[in-house]
């Protein structure tokens, strides 16, 4: 195979995005040749702004099965993407997967399943792996120079969204609609990355989220969540779509110092000897171990979208290792499942979740959710604009 002939399943806001720098031939090894999209004025869209050369398709099976593709870009509603990756992945066709995984960690895990068993390649679209403030920050912790982890804070409150934002489409901040609120519109990369950098889940997690406290909306809008590692580390996770001006700072604490992201930035305040050494060593009442603050030079820029794009080409022309591995895409969402569960039940969740008891949960906002009860669908079909 000399070029990867990528599909394109939804054409909304992310997969037109997609479509435009793959029809720029700005992905190399990488062709687009089919988009399949329900909506007429979607595909009226794509006749004249796309090449004449990419096949339309209104049906997921005819496209799927069209032999003019070998991998699919998968934008749709959060709800179906696991259920269409699965469908590609028994199409013998390599999938690309944009966030969210899904909705709940059930169906994603189905779709793990369903990846394994196919033999193809499987990524998804973490496009913040490629900032080079986050692989730093992993290189930093990866090579001990943080030393052992002891506490995670992020405070992610600068998404702010206007009333306005949520009445411009019905299916928005519904359970039956997005499955969820800010946790699942907007912080899936920093749910993936507060996990990604330091390599570890949490043991158990404790939430309170509050569900349209700031908007006229049914999901969350509103979060605070405090995590247990096994090792004996905290963390704490904060957001909002309400507050104006808002804070995106990650800070994590260990044993050699800490380092906080924020404004575009990485800082390391490093210890001279580690605390837990100097703790044992130090006899002089007050004090407290030598600390430099080095800001920390960062190489390379973020190649977001197109960047993963172009890793899950290579890794199937070549067999390059995927900066983003799809079976990793249930971790994050396994973090936002077990903060709703956590504020469902009013008590401590472990890791993992108990799956069935959030499905039901769920099941039971999506009966009651304004969009079902207005539409009268639990999802929303494969073409809906993200």
């Amino acid at each position: 195979m000399e070029k990867v002939r990528i599909g394109i399943i939804g054409l909304g806001n992310m997969g037109t995005g997609h479509a435009k720098y793959l029809v720029k031939n700005e992905v190399k090894g990488a062709e687009l040749t089919a988009i399949c999209e329900f909506r007429a004025d979607r595909l009226e869209w794509a006749k004249e702004n796309l090449s004449q050369d990419i096949q339309l398709f209104d049906n997921l099976d005819a496209f799927l099965n069209s032999g003019v593709i070998d991998s699919v870009l998968i934008a749709t509603p959060h709800y179906d993407h696991p259920e269409v990756a699965i469908k590609a992945f028994k199409a013998g066709l390599h999938v690309l997967c944009e966030k969210p995984a899904g909705v709940y960690t059930k169906q994603v895990r189905q779709m793990n399943e369903a990846a394994k068993e196919s033999g193809k390649v499987f990524s998804m679209m973490y496009n913040q792996r490629t900032n080079p403030l986050y692989k730093k920050l992993k290189d930093l912790v990866e090579s001990g120079e943080l030393g052992e982890i002891r506490r995670t804070n992020w405070i992610i409150t600068n998404w702010y969204r206007s009333q306005s934002y949520y009445d411009s489409g019905g299916w928005r901040a519904t359970w039956a609609g997005e499955g969820g609120g800010v946790l699942i519109n907007q912080d899936p990369h920093q749910l993936d990355l507060w996990q990604w950098t330091i390599d570890m889940m949490p043991k158990r997690v404790r939430a309170f989220c509050y569900f349209g406290k700031h908007r006229n909306i049914e999901v969350e809008d509103d979060v605070t969540a405090f995590v247990e590692y096994e090792n004996g580390a905290t963390g704490l996770f904060v957001t909002t779509t309400g507050e104006a001006p808002g804070t995106n700072r990650f800070e994590i604490s260990g044993d050699r110092g800490k380092i906080v992201i924020e404004d575009g930035k990485l800082t390391f305040w490093r210890l001279r000897v580690s605390e837990r050494e100097f703790n044992e060593t130090f006899k002089g009442g007050f004090g407290q171990p030598e600390c430099w603050k080095i800001d920390i030079p960062i190489e390379g820029k973020e190649t977001s979208h197109m960047g993963i794009t172009q890793n899950f080409v290579d890794a199937i022309l070549h067999g390059t290792p995927l900066v983003a591995p799809g079976e990793e895409g249930i971790k994050g969402l396994m973090l936002s499942n077990a903060m709703l569960l956590s504020t469902w039940t009013d008590n401590w969740v472990d890791l993992p979740i108990d799956e069935e008891l959030f499905e039901q949960h769920l099941q039971d906002k999506i009966k009651n959710s304004t969009a079902n009860k207005e539409a009268g669908y639990k999802t929303f079909d494969v073409s809906a604009s993200r």
